[in-house]
């Protein structure tokens, strides 16, 4: 972190900024273990001393569930202690929908300046300047899927804007005004949309932006579900980005794509490995396929995202990859063609946006960097759909945050990227969200998290 009078003097410049643009205040969040985006704000007048001195925040927040009750781990619980949260002034930036206001996201020490150990968005950091040391230069970006409903109460089933048939021009017709607003404020606050399309499940939408480096992709992230909500607002409308919003249907993912390179070229071309990939490359998806068992736990933050991770429905329920299948957990993107076909990078599907992002990315990163150092190389590739396979051909990823748990449990790399503080507190959160919901139908669990996300 800079020292306290260059903060100060940054946080001057970005007031002096930001006050033309008519903004009144900022607000600074973080993104709890529960996948929930929490917030402090301060006044505009204020942002230079928050980013002087910090705004205090409990550590207690890092053992809160979704639905705001608080559990205990056995570094991280209780009421004693506070933090001071920092904003990054460097992603600063005016809130197109919501005028006045500007969001920051921001990272946690302690009262004496120490890295908070618990903090997600610092453990990112860590994974990334992991890879930078080996040479390796990581892009991401992360799939925003959510479904829109018209405003209601909360216990309300969901009721939709359009009645248009999945990926049809009819929904986009129906809500052409509320996309393109989506769309402004996107571009406003300076991000690069990709594209903006219907998707399978009623009143179901999704958003792809441009690639950016890994802590910067996973606060877009935040970002662009913020900006969603508030235009949703404006619009009397209500959007849920959890897992599943109606029971049996196909729900919201939050798919994470990423490549790597080095010294600008892309490590998944011109290798003499399957499509292309070189030995880092494959050495690296080696590592993140082999561990996506105990990633879903950072990857998928409720037990209703077991809901949505079924076979057949591409939410990529197998531990398999392949070139462009979409029921494989890790599917291979291809880049341009020409004489082969070659990859350009690899999603993930089988994450959702219950996930932290920090969490997410840090740990696909640490169980990349694993297999990358251990030279592993991928099995076998899987085309067509794994649930048409014979029994046992393929692993099926867990099926419940039972077996989830238990793998995070074993396994050494994140216990040791996280470190203790981070890990046993993501530990005690799965718990908690597991027990509270261990009784509940699929009914009962979709309604308890449809609005929590």
């Amino acid at each position: 972190m800079p020292p306290r009078a260059e903060r100060g003097e940054r946080a001057q410049a970005a007031v002096e900024r930001l006050r033309p643009a008519g903004v009144e205040a900022v607000a600074v969040t973080w993104v709890d273990n529960a996948g929930i985006a929490r917030v402090k704000a301060v006044p505009l007048d204020g942002l230079v001393h928050a980013a002087e001195w910090g705004v205090g925040t409990a550590p207690c927040f890092d053992v809160f569930l979704a639905d705001d009750s608080i559990v205990t781990s056995r570094s991280i619980g209780g009421p004693t202690g506070d933090l001071r949260l920092y904003p990054d002034l460097d992603r600063v930036v005016p809130l197109a929908a919501q005028p006045g206001w500007a969001w920051a996201p921001g990272e946690r020490y302690t009262q004496s300046g120490a890295p908070h150990p618990g903090c997600q968005r610092l453990f990112a950091r860590r994974m990334t300047a992991a890879a930078a040391e080996r040479g390796i230069t990581v892009k991401a970006g992360i799939e925003v899927e959510w479904v829109v409903a018209l405003a209601g109460p909360a216990q309300e089933e969901p009721r939709y804007p359009t009645d248009g048939p999945a990926y049809g021009m009819q929904r986009l017709t129906d809500l052409s005004d509320y996309l393109r607003e989506v769309l402004h404020a996107l571009g406003a606050q300076g991000l690069a949309v990709l594209q903006i399309h219907p998707e399978y499940a009623p009143g179901q939408f999704e958003v792809s932006v441009a690639p950016e480096g890994p802590v910067e992709a996973a606060d877009t992230s935040v970002l662009v579900r913020q900006t969603v909500r508030a235009v949703s607002a404006r619009h009397g409308l209500r959007a849920s980005f959890a897992p599943v919003v109606e029971a049996g249907s196909v729900g919201n993912g939050g798919h994470l794509h990423l490549s790597l390179w080095r010294d600008g070229r892309n490590l998944a071309r011109g290798g003499a490995g399957p499509h292309g990939l070189t030995a880092e490359a494959e050495g690296f998806l080696a590592g993140v396929l082999g561990a996506l068992p105990e990633l879903l736990v950072l990857g998928s933050s409720s037990p209703a995202g077991y809901l949505r991770l079924v076979p057949s429905h591409w939410a990529g329920a197998y531990q398999c990859w392949g070139l462009e299948n979409r029921e494989a957990a890790l599917r291979l993107v291809t880049g341009s063609t020409g004489e082969r076909a070659t990859a350009a990078n690899a999603e993930i599907k089988c994450f959702d946006a219950t996930a932290n992002p920090y969490l997410a990315i840090g740990g696909v990163l640490a169980t990349g960097l694993a297999g990358l150092a251990q030279r592993l190389a991928l099995p076998p590739e899987f085309t067509g759909d794994p649930a048409e396979a014979a029994p046992g051909t393929v692993p099926r990823l867990p099926a419940g945050p039972g077996d989830a748990l238990e793998a995070y449990q074993r396994s050494a790399v994140l216990r040791e990227a996280l470190g203790e503080p981070l890990y046993e507190a993501v530990l005690a959160v799965r718990r908690g969200e597991s027990e509270r919901h261990a009784s509940a139908t699929p009914e009962q669990l979709v309604a308890a998290t449809r609005w929590r996300y």
